[in-house]
């Protein structure tokens, strides 16, 4: 296997831990204050999640949209998976000797269903946009300035995420409606600055892998009438 297709599987396999485990950890919230000017309370789930927008600009950036769009399709499936085994697991009865009771564990992980169900169906909308934004900027600027299309379209879509997902998680009961301004205001905050943060740090990949890899044609991205 070649350079190229190991860090694909690479960028992949950081995708799906990233996803995956955002969902698993999002019960635990926690406050930050970044130089005291600004208190966040968000769920410790939303740590990992700008990391899935961090590979999929890297993916369409270095692969195309295709290959993007492949990643976002297998963490899906990969995400509907470790739902359904922690369903499994939730109703099966507990031995008189397990260290971990019925009641912890469904506490801990019985909201994971409802929880994670608003969560693909906010991240599928908030990921195809992402790609999508990304190969038309990039189309746009003729292969250039590429903070603009990293910063561009991770805020859109982080905002279309956020307010998604807690929409759908405020009607299934799960986080009460007076809390949906607060926590769509903190979320999206912290996903701008993690999107600015990571500007650097995909213009140091790119840097790295010049001369290794090839980047994908600007041509490869979303016509204007599509």
């Amino acid at each position: 296997m070649d350079f190229k297709n190991r860090l694909y599987l690479i960028l992949t396999g950081i995708f799906i831990a990233s996803l995956v485990s955002s969902n698993l950890i999002f019960q635990k919230f926690f406050t930050w204050s970044p130089f005291g000017i600004y208190t966040f309370e968000i769920s410790v789930g939303i740590l990992p999640y700008p990391v899935t927008f961090l590979v999929t600009d890297l993916i369409s950036e270095l692969y195309g949209r295709k290959k993007a769009n492949h990643v976002v399709v297998v963490g899906l499936i990969a995400s509907f998976f470790v739902m359904g085994m922690i369903m499994l697991a939730d109703a099966l009865p507990q031995t008189s000797w397990s260290p971990i009771d019925s009641e912890t564990f469904s506490r801990v992980f019985g909201l994971f269903g409802p929880a994670v169900f608003a969560s693909m169906v906010a991240y599928l909308i908030a990921q195809l946009i992402d790609i999508r934004l990304f190969h038309f900027w990039k189309r746009l600027t003729k292969g250039k300035h590429l903070w603009l299309r990293n910063n561009g379209s991770t805020i859109i879509s982080q905002f279309v995420d956020t307010a998604a997902v807690l929409s759908l998680l405020c009607l299934a009961g799960v986080i009460e409606w007076s809390r949906f301004m607060s926590l769509l205001e903190n979320g999206f905050l912290f996903k701008v600055l993690m999107a600015l943060l990571d500007t650097p740090v995909i213009y140091g990949i790119i840097h790295l892998l010049k001369g290794k890899i090839d980047i994908a044609p600007y041509q490869e991205g979303i016509s204007y009438e599509a």
